[in-house]
């Protein structure tokens, strides 16, 4: 599955710029409502359209590599019936 990086993105960019960021603060600069910002935050694995990555990776300076990872799915458990 691909896995979206946000939170540890803002944490980086926190230290890199030496000031807080808020999801308001990127949901005003990207136009991407706080509230599918704050989705992505809670679950890493949210669906969400290259349009938001594209702003997301403007936003925050970086390269989509630096935003998204491939993380291998966890093998189904298998049931076994008695």
């Amino acid at each position: 599955m691909i896995v979206i990086n946000l939170q540890a993105m803002i944490f980086a960019k926190q230290v890199e710029w030496k000031r807080h960021i808020t999801l308001k603060e990127i949901a005003e600069a990207t136009g991407i409502s706080r509230m599918t910002l704050h989705r992505i935050v809670k679950n890493p694995a949210y669906n969400a359209c290259t349009e938001h990555l594209d702003k997301l990776c403007a936003y925050f300076q970086c390269d989509i590599g630096s935003l998204i990872r491939w993380q291998p799915d966890e093998p189904a458990q298998q049931v076994f019936a008695a």
